[in-house]
């Protein structure tokens, strides 16, 4: 069978590809992130990674006091070539603000208002979940980092907070495997085992 052609949008523009590029996309467009000005397409998830998702979306969205909200694979611009989309975001916004409640138009989260970025580590995505992304966050002055690893026993939450330096970088405050319970960026109380209990 002969190659296929890339379509045209696939081409990089003069420059190469912007975080403002991703909204001009034509409809169709596969999912996908910007990492160093660069397309990574991301690949169908697992069964243990769309649930997980969803269930502690629902735990944080249970946790979140008012002018907080919580979104699920909703990209975040951290500079002119990086536009990652992480599998959860958490993050703030002004009570009554006219944009959030147009939040069903959103493409992205400004950086300035996450909270929380979460990455439920894949086959795929291990290398950017573990490194890439994280600094790339640090960088971008984002709190709270949390990531999802599948242990032979179930789900572990890593959680990690900035550590206040002028180079900013993630330092790990918790591991939890059984219950995550944080008083910050706002109290958090989850059964980590039932997130993916059939």
């Amino acid at each position: 069978m002969p190659a296929q052609p890339l379509p045209a949008w696939f081409t990089p523009p003069p420059g190469g590809w912007t975080a403002d590029d991703m909204d001009k996309l034509p409809p169709g467009t596969p999912r996908m992130e910007l990492i160093d000005g660069a397309f990574v397409l991301l690949s169908p998830q697992t069964g243990f990674h769309t649930k997980l998702m969803f269930r502690l979306e629902a735990a944080l969205d249970d946790a979140v006091p008012p002018g907080v909200d919580v979104m699920h694979e909703m990209t975040i611009k951290l500079g002119k070539h990086q536009r990652p989309e992480p599998d959860l975001l958490v993050y703030r916004f002004e009570e009554g603000d006219d944009e959030h409640l147009n939040w069903y138009a959103m493409t992205h989260v400004p950086t300035e208002d996450v909270l929380i970025v979460v990455e439920i580590v894949s086959e795929e995505s291990r290398d950017r979940d573990r490194t890439t992304k994280p600094l790339k966050y640090a960088q971008a002055g984002i709190p709270h980092f949390w990531r999802v690893e599948l242990e032979d026993t179930g789900p572990a939450i890593h959680v990690y907070e900035l550590d206040g330096t002028r180079d900013p970088r993630y330092v790990p405050t918790t591991i939890a495997r059984e219950r995550l319970k944080l008083d910050v960026p706002f109290p958090i109380d989850i059964d980590v085992r039932e997130l993916v209990k059939r």
